[in-house]
């Protein structure tokens, strides 16, 4: 695991999506995200979709033991339609722990994780019978997969939502 940036809090502004969402199994994601990218890049070539980018995925609920929603979706300037499948969406504004990386996905957010607790934060998200949905929990690809095939070297910008309020007193 190469850590490049962070971790650390910044602010981001919000930010309009299009994108495609799925139930998927925890064990068998990674290869619904690579068939969801596939999907979505097919989609913004056909649609002439402006390519605005960075391509990202969101965990909307995380249940590691059961069945995880997924979005894979790309960032665009403005708020556009989508269709019946990509769909538009807002990655909502807010104060993110956030950690760029290189290499072990599951290793750089449990190390993100691991800070955001150390500093006594709370990410943005409810905790569900059907597992923990988060408010907003991205995976940016800074590397874009057109231009680098290899996933172990691309640079992934993680930005989970730290709960705003009188638990942190950050926002």
């Amino acid at each position: 695991m190469e850590i490049t940036e962070g971790p650390t809090l910044a602010r981001r502004a919000e930010r309009h999506t299009l994108g495609i969402r799925a139930f998927v199994p925890c064990r068998g994601m990674l290869a619904e995200r690579d068939r969801l990218e596939r999907e979505l890049l097919r989609w913004i070539k056909a649609s002439g979709t402006p390519d605005a980018g960075p391509i990202f995925m969101r965990l909307h609920l995380v249940d590691m033991k059961g069945i995880m929603e997924i979005e894979v979706g790309l960032v665009v300037p403005k708020p556009l339609k989508g269709d019946q499948r990509v769909r538009p969406g807002v990655i909502p504004a807010g104060e993110y722990a956030t950690l760029t990386y290189r290499g072990e996905d599951v290793r750089s957010n449990g190390h993100l994780i691991d800070w955001v607790t150390e500093q006594g934060l709370e990410f943005d998200r409810d905790r569900t019978p059907e597992g923990d949905a988060f408010a907003s929990r991205c995976e940016i690809w800074v590397t874009d997969p057109r231009t680098e095939r290899r996933k172990k070297q691309r640079f992934v910008q993680l930005d989970f939502l730290i709960r705003s309020g009188p638990t942190t007193g950050r926002i």
